[in-house]
């Protein structure tokens, strides 16, 4: 059994004694006591407790994405986070979806540029149900060679899907320009061409060099007991034999390579649509970056909501587009921080104009008193709003054991919301807006030449 140990501030995960057990957050108003346990092997567990609520959603979290892949094995990640829904060794296809089913429960999963999660939420009463098949689906997986066959079908129709729709393909269009031939610059369901030559013996390989305890997560959120979730999983790790190795510790968060450097770039892609799809963007801030809250203030401004300077500009005084707004993306050594706009194609130059400016603008000048209110509270609101299920809280916790070395507390995240000035608004604008810039462009413009469309 886990002991509790008071040891003041939080050990990181790779610093405390397997079988013990520390709080990370206290319970507090609005938010329940948030506890880790660290299993032989490395296995990390860390529950929020909600009282108040008559469900629970579990996470099982892997530190393996896109980024992790070498060539030969582009979209592995994506590939095996299908397969794990394809029977173990106790359980079939249809015994996992039925068991789910029967207690009106849901599962899935995803797989991003650095993680893969598998979620599943359901009533309290059915907690060990749900954390015994996803320990199941993640550690006995069998990737029986016909699943393997069948579901990559299934993975090029949902490549040809997403690369139909320009609204999607753009982004990973953009990414390849911005990055270019690195990992980050990969699409996460990898190509048609690395899915059709993905042999089961590689993605076995894969799997059992990436699904190890100690770089894995069990993320619990709900009417919960913290005890009896570790003997839970505790249970289901060992069943597999994955709990072993004593002194493992768990991996600590991905540092990533050397930070970006932003270059100028433009990729026109052709396409016969009704629509031009297009994002200009330029380097953002890592996730562990301090700058963070600030360019969040930012991009509120610029682009986050009805009242941002790209929205009104761009939709409501000039009528140019439906969708207009701004987004950052963040990864262990770097970002990105970008303007979508889904224009008419004869409207792209003016489009590109206006993006080019307000960014200039916002180098130049910042933002004003009141848009920086405005900023805060987008985000304060966003924040506060996003951990109102278990599913949120869940994604939270466990995400923030895998890629961050502590977890702040929800108001220590308003508090460095709060702090963000005018000058600290305007220095990010002015280290980020005045680089290079990248543009990808997907539309009817044949072998057209947008380079002059770019700082």
């Amino acid at each position: 059994m886990s002991t509790e140990q008071d040891l003041g501030a939080p050990l990181p995960a790779s610093e405390q004694e397997p079988d013990s057990t520390i709080t990370l957050l206290p319970a507090r108003e609005g938010s329940g006591v948030v506890r880790r346990t660290v299993l032989p092997g490395g296995l990390r567990i860390v529950t929020e407790t909600v009282p108040s609520v008559r469900s629970v959603t579990v996470g099982i979290w892997t530190g393996v994405g896109s980024r992790d892949e070498t060539r030969p094995l582009a979209g592995a990640t994506h590939y095996l986070e299908h397969l794990l829904f394809k029977g173990t060794k106790r359980r079939s296809a249809l015994d996992l979806a039925a068991a789910m089913d029967a207690v009106g429960g849901e599962m899935n999963a995803f797989t991003a540029k650095e993680y893969t999660c598998y979620y599943a939420r359901v009533l309290d009463s059915d907690l060990s149900l749900a954390l015994d098949l996803l320990s199941d689906m993640v550690t006995s997986s069998v990737l029986d060679p016909a699943e393997v066959e069948a579901e990559r079908g299934v993975i090029l129709e949902e490549i040809a899907m997403h690369d139909d729709d320009p609204t999607d393909a753009v982004h990973d269009h953009f990414a390849e320009a911005f990055f270019g031939d690195a990992p980050l610059g990969r699409p996460v369901q990898g190509t048609v061409d690395s899915i059709r030559s993905l042999g089961r013996s590689r993605i076995l390989g894969y799997y059992r060099r990436r699904y190890r305890p100690e770089n894995m997560v069990v993320s619990v959120a709900g009417n919960l007991e913290h005890e009896g979730v570790v003997e839970l999983v505790r249970e289901a790790f060992s069943r597999a034999d994955e709990l072993g190795d004593p002194d493992m510790r768990p991996s600590p968060p991905r540092i990533g390579g050397r930070p970006w450097r932003a270059r100028r770039s433009v990729r026109s892609l052709h396409r016969d649509t009704e629509q031009a799809n297009l994002i200009l963007g330029t380097t953002g801030v890592s996730r562990n970056d301090d700058r963070r809250f600030a360019l969040g203030v930012l991009n509120a401004a610029l682009g986050g909501g009805m009242s941002s300077r790209l929205f009104q500009e761009i939709r409501e005084k000039r009528g140019l587009a439906y969708a207009v707004y701004s987004y950052t993306a963040q990864y262990a050594d770097t970002g990105i921080a970008g303007v979508y706009v889904g224009c008419l194609p004869a409207k792209i130059d003016e489009v590109l104009k206006i993006c080019r400016e307000e960014l200039h603008k916002a180098a130049g000048n910042g933002i004003s008193e009141e848009e920086l209110a405005r900023g805060k509270g987008q985000l304060r609101g966003s924040f506060v709003l996003g951990l109102e299920d278990t599913g949120s809280r869940m994604s939270r916790i466990g995400k923030s054991e895998l890629v961050y070395e502590t977890l702040p507390s929800a108001d220590e995240i308003l508090a460095r919301i709060d702090a963000v000035t005018l000058d600290d608004v305007r220095a990010v604008a002015q280290d980020f807006f005045t680089q290079p810039q990248t543009l990808a462009v997907i539309g009817p413009f044949g072998e057209r030449d947008f380079s002059d469309a770019v700082a």
